[in-house]
Protein backbone atom coordinates (compact mmCIF):
# COMPACT_ATOMS: atom_id res chain seq x y z
CA UNK A 1 0.00 0.00 0.00
CA UNK A 2 1.07 3.83 -0.69
CA UNK A 3 2.56 5.30 2.80
CA UNK A 4 1.05 7.57 4.13
CA UNK A 5 2.67 10.89 5.02
CA UNK A 6 0.08 12.34 7.56
CA UNK A 7 -0.17 12.02 10.87
CA UNK A 8 -2.31 8.99 12.07
CA UNK A 9 -5.56 8.71 13.93
CA UNK A 10 -5.18 7.46 17.85
CA UNK A 11 -6.60 3.76 17.65
CA UNK A 12 -7.17 4.26 21.40
CA UNK A 13 -10.24 2.97 23.31
CA UNK A 14 -13.11 4.75 22.88
CA UNK A 15 -12.84 5.78 27.00
CA UNK A 16 -9.75 7.62 25.66
CA UNK A 17 -11.77 9.67 23.45
CA UNK A 18 -12.96 12.90 24.41
CA UNK A 19 -16.13 14.35 23.48
CA UNK A 20 -16.05 17.47 21.99
CA UNK A 21 -18.32 20.31 22.72
CA UNK A 22 -21.07 20.36 20.95
CA UNK A 23 -20.13 23.71 18.90
CA UNK A 24 -17.13 21.76 17.23
CA UNK A 25 -19.65 20.57 14.85
CA UNK A 26 -20.24 22.61 12.08
CA UNK A 27 -24.03 21.52 11.97
CA UNK A 28 -24.56 21.13 16.18
CA UNK A 29 -27.44 24.17 16.19
CA UNK A 30 -30.50 21.93 15.25
CA UNK A 31 -29.33 19.19 17.84
CA UNK A 32 -29.84 19.14 21.55
CA UNK A 33 -27.36 16.71 22.52
CA UNK A 34 -23.79 15.69 21.47
CA UNK A 35 -22.91 12.74 19.45
CA UNK A 36 -22.13 9.42 21.21
CA UNK A 37 -18.72 7.81 21.23
CA UNK A 38 -19.69 4.92 18.99
CA UNK A 39 -21.80 7.05 16.44
CA UNK A 40 -18.17 9.03 16.21
CA UNK A 41 -16.14 6.28 15.56
CA UNK A 42 -18.44 4.45 13.25
CA UNK A 43 -19.42 7.67 11.20
CA UNK A 44 -16.12 9.30 10.88
CA UNK A 45 -13.83 8.87 7.96
CA UNK A 46 -10.59 10.90 9.13
CA UNK A 47 -8.78 7.65 9.64
CA UNK A 48 -9.00 6.88 5.40
CA UNK A 49 -9.97 10.43 3.69
CA UNK A 50 -6.98 12.41 5.38
CA UNK A 51 -4.88 11.59 2.43
CA UNK A 52 -7.27 13.77 0.57
CA UNK A 53 -6.00 17.02 1.81
CA UNK A 54 -3.99 18.05 -1.01
CA UNK A 55 -6.53 18.06 -2.95
CA UNK A 56 -8.46 19.40 -0.40
CA UNK A 57 -6.86 22.66 -0.50
CA UNK A 58 -6.40 23.17 -3.85
CA UNK A 59 -9.79 23.38 -3.99
CA UNK A 60 -10.63 25.30 -1.33
CA UNK A 61 -8.08 28.11 -2.62
CA UNK A 62 -9.99 27.97 -6.06
CA UNK A 63 -13.05 28.67 -5.09
CA UNK A 64 -11.69 31.37 -2.23
CA UNK A 65 -10.55 33.48 -5.48
CA UNK A 66 -13.61 32.93 -6.93
CA UNK A 67 -15.57 34.17 -3.96
CA UNK A 68 -12.88 37.24 -4.09
CA UNK A 69 -13.60 37.98 -7.82
CA UNK A 70 -17.33 37.69 -7.59
CA UNK A 71 -17.08 39.99 -4.20
CA UNK A 72 -18.52 37.29 -1.96
CA UNK A 73 -15.96 37.43 0.05
CA UNK A 74 -13.13 40.68 0.60
CA UNK A 75 -9.55 40.56 -1.10
CA UNK A 76 -9.01 40.63 3.19
CA UNK A 77 -10.78 37.50 3.62
CA UNK A 78 -8.68 35.80 0.69
CA UNK A 79 -5.33 36.98 1.69
CA UNK A 80 -5.92 35.36 5.12
CA UNK A 81 -7.40 32.55 3.87
CA UNK A 82 -4.48 31.83 1.50
CA UNK A 83 -1.68 32.59 4.32
CA UNK A 84 -3.93 29.93 6.64
CA UNK A 85 -3.50 27.40 3.97
CA UNK A 86 -0.13 28.12 3.03
CA UNK A 87 0.77 27.50 6.93
CA UNK A 88 -1.56 24.39 6.85
CA UNK A 89 0.18 22.88 4.13
CA UNK A 90 3.73 22.80 5.94
CA UNK A 91 2.21 21.62 8.98
CA UNK A 92 0.61 18.62 7.31
CA UNK A 93 4.00 18.04 5.42
CA UNK A 94 5.81 18.20 8.46
CA UNK A 95 3.82 16.11 10.37
CA UNK A 96 2.53 18.50 13.32
CA UNK A 97 -0.82 18.99 11.91
CA UNK A 98 -2.83 17.33 14.68
CA UNK A 99 -6.31 15.27 13.01
CA UNK A 100 -9.16 14.81 15.16
CA UNK A 101 -11.81 12.25 14.99
CA UNK A 102 -14.09 14.89 16.83
CA UNK A 103 -13.77 16.82 13.11
CA UNK A 104 -14.73 13.67 11.44
CA UNK A 105 -13.02 14.11 8.18
CA UNK A 106 -10.29 16.12 6.18
CA UNK A 107 -12.73 19.01 5.26
CA UNK A 108 -13.76 19.75 8.87
CA UNK A 109 -10.24 19.36 10.15
CA UNK A 110 -8.18 21.78 7.51
CA UNK A 111 -11.69 24.15 8.31
CA UNK A 112 -11.12 24.27 11.96
CA UNK A 113 -7.97 25.07 11.44
CA UNK A 114 -7.90 27.64 9.32
CA UNK A 115 -10.27 29.15 11.65
CA UNK A 116 -8.38 28.73 13.96
CA UNK A 117 -5.17 30.44 12.51
CA UNK A 118 -7.43 33.28 10.43
CA UNK A 119 -10.48 34.00 12.40
CA UNK A 120 -13.68 35.05 10.44
CA UNK A 121 -11.84 34.47 6.74
CA UNK A 122 -11.86 30.93 7.90
CA UNK A 123 -15.60 30.82 8.00
CA UNK A 124 -16.31 32.37 5.22
CA UNK A 125 -14.75 29.89 3.23
CA UNK A 126 -17.29 27.54 2.75
CA UNK A 127 -20.02 30.36 1.32
CA UNK A 128 -21.96 28.72 -1.61
CA UNK A 129 -20.24 24.81 -1.30
CA UNK A 130 -21.21 22.11 0.29
CA UNK A 131 -19.17 19.06 1.75
CA UNK A 132 -21.30 17.53 -0.35
CA UNK A 133 -19.65 18.87 -3.91
CA UNK A 134 -16.17 19.93 -1.52
CA UNK A 135 -15.71 16.26 -1.33
CA UNK A 136 -16.96 14.91 -4.61
CA UNK A 137 -14.25 17.73 -6.29
CA UNK A 138 -11.53 16.70 -3.98
CA UNK A 139 -12.06 12.60 -5.00
CA UNK A 140 -12.19 13.78 -8.49
CA UNK A 141 -9.01 15.61 -8.33
CA UNK A 142 -7.08 12.90 -6.70
CA UNK A 143 -8.37 10.27 -8.99
CA UNK A 144 -7.49 12.20 -11.93
CA UNK A 145 -3.41 12.76 -10.03
CA UNK A 146 -3.84 8.94 -9.70
CA UNK A 147 -4.52 7.76 -13.17
CA UNK A 148 -1.95 10.31 -14.00
CA UNK A 149 0.38 8.49 -12.28
CA UNK A 150 -0.97 5.32 -13.18
CA UNK A 151 -0.39 6.35 -17.04
CA UNK A 152 3.52 6.92 -15.77
CA UNK A 153 4.65 3.80 -14.60
CA UNK A 154 2.03 1.47 -17.42
CA UNK A 155 4.68 3.34 -19.50
CA UNK A 156 7.82 2.61 -17.88
CA UNK A 157 6.76 -0.77 -17.35
CA UNK A 158 5.54 -1.10 -21.36
CA UNK A 159 9.37 0.48 -22.28
CA UNK A 160 10.75 -2.52 -19.71
CA UNK A 161 8.78 -4.49 -22.10
CA UNK A 162 9.89 -3.25 -25.37
CA UNK A 163 13.52 -3.65 -24.20
CA UNK A 164 13.34 -7.27 -23.64
CA UNK A 165 11.03 -8.00 -26.26
CA UNK A 166 13.47 -6.39 -28.62
CA UNK A 167 16.50 -8.18 -27.18
CA UNK A 168 14.47 -11.57 -27.30
CA UNK A 169 12.50 -10.76 -30.88
CA UNK A 170 14.83 -14.10 -32.23
CA UNK A 171 14.17 -16.33 -29.11
CA UNK A 172 11.96 -19.03 -30.60
CA UNK A 173 9.71 -20.44 -28.03
CA UNK A 174 6.60 -22.81 -27.97
CA UNK A 175 3.35 -20.82 -28.21
CA UNK A 176 0.42 -22.70 -26.13
CA UNK A 177 -3.22 -23.45 -26.27
CA UNK A 178 -4.72 -25.59 -23.93
CA UNK A 179 -0.98 -25.27 -22.24
CA UNK A 180 -0.07 -27.91 -24.68
CA UNK A 181 3.03 -26.92 -27.50
CA UNK A 182 0.86 -25.43 -30.45
CA UNK A 183 3.19 -23.90 -32.85
CA UNK A 184 6.00 -21.93 -32.79
CA UNK A 185 6.45 -18.24 -31.74
CA UNK A 186 9.60 -16.18 -30.41
CA UNK A 187 9.68 -14.78 -26.81
CA UNK A 188 9.72 -10.92 -28.60
CA UNK A 189 6.06 -12.06 -29.75
CA UNK A 190 4.85 -13.95 -26.85
CA UNK A 191 5.86 -10.07 -24.65
CA UNK A 192 4.20 -8.42 -27.02
CA UNK A 193 0.81 -10.06 -26.43
CA UNK A 194 1.12 -8.34 -22.88
CA UNK A 195 1.97 -4.82 -24.76
CA UNK A 196 -1.31 -5.19 -26.39
CA UNK A 197 -2.95 -6.19 -22.94
CA UNK A 198 -1.77 -3.44 -21.29
CA UNK A 199 -2.13 -0.63 -24.15
CA UNK A 200 -5.83 -1.84 -23.63
CA UNK A 201 -5.29 -0.44 -19.82
CA UNK A 202 -3.83 2.85 -20.67
CA UNK A 203 -6.68 3.72 -22.96
CA UNK A 204 -9.50 2.70 -20.79
CA UNK A 205 -7.54 4.83 -17.56
CA UNK A 206 -6.95 7.65 -19.83
CA UNK A 207 -11.31 7.18 -21.00
CA UNK A 208 -11.98 6.75 -17.54
CA UNK A 209 -9.40 10.26 -16.35
CA UNK A 210 -11.77 12.10 -19.55
CA UNK A 211 -15.21 11.27 -18.11
CA UNK A 212 -14.08 11.95 -14.34
CA UNK A 213 -12.13 15.46 -15.43
CA UNK A 214 -15.50 17.58 -14.59
CA UNK A 215 -16.10 19.63 -11.91
CA UNK A 216 -18.99 19.51 -9.63
CA UNK A 217 -17.84 22.30 -7.01
CA UNK A 218 -21.27 24.99 -7.54
CA UNK A 219 -23.56 21.76 -6.56
CA UNK A 220 -23.56 22.23 -3.08
CA UNK A 221 -25.66 20.53 -0.97
CA UNK A 222 -27.89 19.31 -3.98
CA UNK A 223 -29.57 22.61 -6.03
CA UNK A 224 -27.00 24.84 -6.25
CA UNK A 225 -26.16 27.93 -4.20
CA UNK A 226 -28.22 31.80 -4.39
CA UNK A 227 -24.32 33.40 -4.41
CA UNK A 228 -23.26 34.64 -8.04
CA UNK A 229 -20.54 31.96 -8.54
CA UNK A 230 -18.79 31.15 -11.71
CA UNK A 231 -17.97 27.85 -11.42
CA UNK A 232 -16.41 27.25 -15.20
CA UNK A 233 -13.82 30.10 -14.13
CA UNK A 234 -13.15 27.21 -11.09
CA UNK A 235 -13.23 24.64 -13.24
CA UNK A 236 -10.35 26.62 -15.37
CA UNK A 237 -8.21 27.16 -11.93
CA UNK A 238 -8.28 23.72 -11.33
CA UNK A 239 -7.79 22.01 -14.66
CA UNK A 240 -11.13 20.49 -15.04
CA UNK A 241 -12.13 20.13 -19.07
CA UNK A 242 -16.18 21.35 -17.81
CA UNK A 243 -18.78 21.75 -15.31
CA UNK A 244 -21.47 18.42 -14.18
CA UNK A 245 -24.58 19.87 -15.94
CA UNK A 246 -26.71 18.86 -13.09
CA UNK A 247 -26.54 19.60 -9.48
CA UNK A 248 -28.13 16.56 -7.91
CA UNK A 249 -26.36 14.47 -10.28
CA UNK A 250 -22.78 16.21 -9.70
CA UNK A 251 -23.13 15.54 -5.65
CA UNK A 252 -24.18 11.63 -6.03
CA UNK A 253 -22.65 10.91 -9.18
CA UNK A 254 -19.53 7.90 -8.19
CA UNK A 255 -19.81 6.27 -11.90
CA UNK A 256 -16.11 7.86 -12.20
CA UNK A 257 -14.65 6.07 -8.90
CA UNK A 258 -16.26 2.41 -10.31
CA UNK A 259 -14.93 2.96 -14.21
CA UNK A 260 -11.53 3.07 -12.68
CA UNK A 261 -12.22 0.26 -10.29
CA UNK A 262 -13.30 -1.70 -13.73
CA UNK A 263 -10.01 -0.47 -15.33
CA UNK A 264 -8.10 -1.63 -12.39
CA UNK A 265 -9.63 -4.80 -12.26
CA UNK A 266 -9.01 -5.66 -15.83
CA UNK A 267 -5.31 -4.42 -15.51
CA UNK A 268 -5.10 -6.94 -12.41
CA UNK A 269 -6.78 -9.47 -14.65
CA UNK A 270 -4.27 -8.97 -17.41
CA UNK A 271 -1.32 -8.85 -14.96
CA UNK A 272 -2.92 -11.80 -12.71
CA UNK A 273 -2.10 -13.80 -16.61
CA UNK A 274 1.44 -12.42 -16.72
CA UNK A 275 2.20 -13.73 -13.17
CA UNK A 276 0.92 -17.13 -13.85
CA UNK A 277 2.95 -17.18 -17.04
CA UNK A 278 5.86 -16.14 -14.93
CA UNK A 279 5.68 -18.68 -12.07
CA UNK A 280 4.90 -21.32 -15.11
CA UNK A 281 7.97 -20.42 -16.67
CA UNK A 282 10.54 -20.63 -14.06
CA UNK A 283 9.28 -24.12 -12.67
CA UNK A 284 12.30 -26.57 -13.43
CA UNK A 285 9.35 -28.46 -15.99
CA UNK A 286 9.64 -24.81 -17.98
CA UNK A 287 12.95 -23.60 -16.97
CA UNK A 288 12.43 -20.85 -19.81
CA UNK A 289 13.09 -17.76 -17.97
CA UNK A 290 14.83 -16.94 -14.36
CA UNK A 291 13.40 -14.14 -12.02
CA UNK A 292 16.04 -11.59 -10.09
CA UNK A 293 16.84 -13.28 -6.52
CA UNK A 294 15.00 -9.85 -5.26
CA UNK A 295 12.06 -10.27 -6.40
CA UNK A 296 11.41 -14.10 -4.79
CA UNK A 297 12.27 -15.69 -1.38
CA UNK A 298 12.93 -19.00 -0.19
CA UNK A 299 11.67 -21.65 2.46
CA UNK A 300 11.66 -22.05 5.78
CA UNK A 301 12.21 -26.22 5.56
CA UNK A 302 13.42 -26.65 2.09
CA UNK A 303 16.84 -25.01 1.23
CA UNK A 304 16.33 -25.58 -2.72
CA UNK A 305 13.29 -23.70 -2.92
CA UNK A 306 13.23 -20.25 -4.75
CA UNK A 307 9.36 -19.59 -4.61
CA UNK A 308 8.19 -16.58 -6.83
CA UNK A 309 6.12 -14.81 -4.26
CA UNK A 310 5.92 -11.54 -6.15
CA UNK A 311 3.97 -13.03 -9.54
CA UNK A 312 2.02 -15.12 -6.51
CA UNK A 313 0.76 -12.51 -5.04
CA UNK A 314 0.00 -10.47 -7.77
CA UNK A 315 -2.30 -13.10 -8.69
CA UNK A 316 -3.74 -12.87 -4.78
CA UNK A 317 -4.42 -8.84 -4.96
CA UNK A 318 -6.00 -9.05 -8.30
CA UNK A 319 -9.07 -10.49 -6.23
CA UNK A 320 -9.00 -7.74 -3.30
CA UNK A 321 -9.08 -4.93 -6.71
CA UNK A 322 -11.92 -7.12 -8.18
CA UNK A 323 -13.96 -6.93 -4.12
CA UNK A 324 -13.19 -3.33 -4.67
CA UNK A 325 -15.11 -2.93 -7.56
CA UNK A 326 -18.20 -4.94 -6.28
CA UNK A 327 -18.08 -2.79 -3.14
CA UNK A 328 -18.60 0.19 -5.45
CA UNK A 329 -21.10 -1.37 -7.29
CA UNK A 330 -23.33 -2.58 -4.37
CA UNK A 331 -22.54 1.12 -3.04
CA UNK A 332 -24.26 2.59 -5.09
CA UNK A 333 -27.17 0.36 -6.62
CA UNK A 334 -29.65 1.50 -3.85
CA UNK A 335 -28.82 4.92 -3.33
CA UNK A 336 -31.88 7.15 -4.53
CA UNK A 337 -30.56 11.05 -5.66
CA UNK A 338 -29.10 13.08 -4.22
CA UNK A 339 -26.38 12.42 -2.04
CA UNK A 340 -25.94 9.84 0.71
CA UNK A 341 -23.94 8.90 3.62
CA UNK A 342 -23.39 5.47 2.33
CA UNK A 343 -21.24 7.32 -0.46
CA UNK A 344 -18.53 7.67 2.87
CA UNK A 345 -17.69 4.05 1.77
CA UNK A 346 -16.68 4.86 -1.75
CA UNK A 347 -13.14 6.20 -0.43
CA UNK A 348 -11.56 2.84 0.85
CA UNK A 349 -12.15 0.06 -2.22
CA UNK A 350 -10.95 3.40 -4.51
CA UNK A 351 -7.78 3.68 -2.51
CA UNK A 352 -7.22 0.33 -1.69
CA UNK A 353 -7.48 -0.34 -6.13
CA UNK A 354 -5.16 2.17 -6.81
CA UNK A 355 -2.54 1.15 -4.33
CA UNK A 356 -2.77 -2.54 -5.37
CA UNK A 357 -2.60 -1.25 -9.02
CA UNK A 358 0.07 1.53 -8.30
CA UNK A 359 2.34 -1.31 -6.18
CA UNK A 360 1.67 -3.97 -9.19
CA UNK A 361 3.17 -1.70 -11.77
CA UNK A 362 6.18 -0.07 -9.93
CA UNK A 363 7.19 -4.08 -8.81
CA UNK A 364 6.34 -5.13 -12.22
CA UNK A 365 8.63 -2.67 -14.00
CA UNK A 366 11.63 -4.13 -12.05
CA UNK A 367 10.83 -7.79 -12.40
CA UNK A 368 10.97 -7.38 -16.42
CA UNK A 369 13.73 -5.72 -15.97
CA UNK A 370 15.25 -8.04 -13.90
CA UNK A 371 14.18 -11.34 -16.41
CA UNK A 372 17.10 -13.99 -18.07
CA UNK A 373 16.04 -15.94 -20.72
CA UNK A 374 16.86 -19.61 -21.14
CA UNK A 375 16.90 -20.10 -24.75
CA UNK A 376 17.88 -23.35 -25.17
CA UNK A 377 15.22 -24.52 -22.87
CA UNK A 378 12.48 -23.38 -24.98
CA UNK A 379 14.26 -24.46 -27.72
CA UNK A 380 13.63 -27.92 -26.36
CA UNK A 381 10.11 -27.45 -25.12
CA UNK A 382 9.72 -26.99 -29.74
CA UNK A 383 10.77 -30.20 -30.17
CA UNK A 384 8.44 -32.60 -27.72
CA UNK A 385 5.23 -31.02 -28.88
CA UNK A 386 5.49 -31.49 -33.05
CA UNK A 387 5.53 -27.89 -32.87
CA UNK A 388 5.68 -27.69 -36.90
CA UNK A 389 2.76 -30.14 -37.80
CA UNK A 390 0.57 -27.18 -38.90
CA UNK A 391 3.19 -26.38 -41.39
CA UNK A 392 3.24 -29.18 -42.58
CA UNK A 393 -0.29 -29.65 -43.45
CA UNK A 394 0.33 -25.73 -45.13
CA UNK A 395 2.82 -27.29 -46.82
CA UNK A 396 0.80 -30.16 -48.70
CA UNK A 397 -1.99 -27.28 -48.78
CA UNK A 398 0.01 -25.22 -51.09
CA UNK A 399 1.00 -28.17 -53.02
CA UNK A 400 -2.94 -28.97 -53.80
CA UNK A 401 -4.15 -30.84 -51.17
CA UNK A 402 -7.28 -29.52 -49.38
CA UNK A 403 -6.57 -28.64 -46.14
CA UNK A 404 -8.89 -30.92 -44.25
CA UNK A 405 -7.51 -33.77 -46.23
CA UNK A 406 -4.40 -32.59 -45.23
CA UNK A 407 -4.77 -31.82 -41.86
CA UNK A 408 -5.83 -35.90 -41.67
CA UNK A 409 -2.31 -36.16 -43.65
CA UNK A 410 -0.34 -35.04 -40.52
CA UNK A 411 -2.35 -36.58 -37.46
CA UNK A 412 -1.11 -39.68 -39.37
CA UNK A 413 2.47 -38.53 -39.78
CA UNK A 414 2.26 -37.13 -36.18
CA UNK A 415 1.11 -40.68 -34.95
CA UNK A 416 3.89 -42.43 -36.67
CA UNK A 417 6.35 -39.72 -35.14
CA UNK A 418 4.97 -40.35 -31.94
CA UNK A 419 5.24 -44.33 -31.82
CA UNK A 420 9.56 -43.87 -33.00
CA UNK A 421 9.50 -41.28 -29.90
CA UNK A 422 10.71 -38.77 -32.88
CA UNK A 423 9.70 -35.16 -33.98
CA UNK A 424 8.59 -34.58 -37.74
CA UNK A 425 11.39 -33.25 -38.77
CA UNK A 426 13.60 -36.52 -37.84
CA UNK A 427 10.87 -38.96 -40.15
CA UNK A 428 13.05 -40.05 -42.82
CA UNK A 429 12.06 -38.28 -46.46
CA UNK A 430 10.77 -42.06 -47.76
CA UNK A 431 8.28 -42.21 -44.29
CA UNK A 432 6.90 -38.68 -44.82
CA UNK A 433 6.03 -39.81 -48.45
CA UNK A 434 4.13 -42.79 -47.36
CA UNK A 435 1.85 -40.23 -45.86
CA UNK A 436 1.42 -38.15 -49.38
CA UNK A 437 3.36 -38.08 -52.56
CA UNK A 438 3.21 -34.46 -52.70
CA UNK A 439 6.01 -34.22 -49.95
CA UNK A 440 9.51 -33.51 -51.37
CA UNK A 441 12.92 -32.92 -49.65
CA UNK A 442 11.73 -28.82 -49.84
CA UNK A 443 9.38 -29.99 -46.44
CA UNK A 444 12.51 -30.04 -44.04
CA UNK A 445 12.84 -26.30 -44.51
CA UNK A 446 9.00 -25.83 -43.66
CA UNK A 447 9.48 -28.41 -40.66
CA UNK A 448 12.23 -26.10 -39.15
CA UNK A 449 11.22 -23.66 -36.01
CA UNK A 450 13.06 -20.87 -38.41
CA UNK A 451 11.18 -21.75 -41.16
CA UNK A 452 8.02 -21.94 -39.30
CA UNK A 453 8.70 -18.80 -38.24
CA UNK A 454 9.88 -16.76 -40.56
CA UNK A 455 6.54 -17.96 -42.98
CA UNK A 456 4.66 -15.67 -40.57
CA UNK A 457 5.57 -13.11 -41.86
CA UNK A 458 2.95 -10.88 -41.97
CA UNK A 459 1.46 -8.11 -39.58
CA UNK A 460 0.61 -9.81 -36.47
CA UNK A 461 2.53 -12.65 -37.21
CA UNK A 462 5.01 -14.40 -35.25
CA UNK A 463 8.10 -13.89 -37.68
CA UNK A 464 11.20 -11.95 -36.17
CA UNK A 465 10.77 -9.35 -39.01
CA UNK A 466 7.51 -8.74 -38.00
CA UNK A 467 8.08 -8.79 -34.12
CA UNK A 468 10.65 -6.33 -34.63
CA UNK A 469 8.36 -4.00 -36.88
CA UNK A 470 5.93 -4.56 -34.16
CA UNK A 471 8.08 -3.16 -31.07
CA UNK A 472 8.51 -0.22 -33.48
CA UNK A 473 5.10 0.92 -33.85
CA UNK A 474 4.65 -0.21 -29.93
CA UNK A 475 7.73 2.08 -28.95
CA UNK A 476 4.98 5.14 -30.61
CA UNK A 477 2.00 3.38 -28.78
CA UNK A 478 3.61 4.07 -25.10
CA UNK A 479 1.40 4.83 -22.70
CA UNK A 480 1.93 9.31 -22.12
CA UNK A 481 0.03 10.16 -18.62
CA UNK A 482 0.85 14.25 -20.54
CA UNK A 483 -0.67 13.30 -24.10
CA UNK A 484 -4.00 11.71 -22.16
CA UNK A 485 -4.06 14.99 -19.93
CA UNK A 486 -4.17 16.83 -22.95
CA UNK A 487 -6.78 15.04 -24.79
Amino acid sequence: MTKNTTSPISSAPSSALHAAPQTAYTWAGRFSEPMSELVKRYTASINFDQRLWRQDIRGSLAHARMLARQNIISAADLADIERGMAQITAEIESGEFVWSLDLEDVHLNIEKRLTALVGDAGKRLHTGRSRNDQVATDIRLWLRDTIDAILDLLGKFQTRLLDLAECEADTPMPGFTHMQVAQPVTFGHHLLAWFEMTRRDGERFADARRRANVLPLGAAALAGTTYPIDRESVAAALGFSGVCKNSLDAVSDRDFAVEFCAAAALLMMHFSRISEELVLWMTPRFGFIRIADRFCTGSSIMPQKKNPDVPELARGKTGRVYGDLITLLTLMKGQPLAYNKDNQEDKEPLFDAADTVTDTLRIFAEIIGGIETRPQAMRDALRQGFATATDLADYLTRKGLPFRDAHEVVGLAVKRAEALGVDLPQLALSELQAFSPLIDKDVFTALTIEGSLAARNHIGGASPQQVRAAIGRARAKITCPIAHAQA
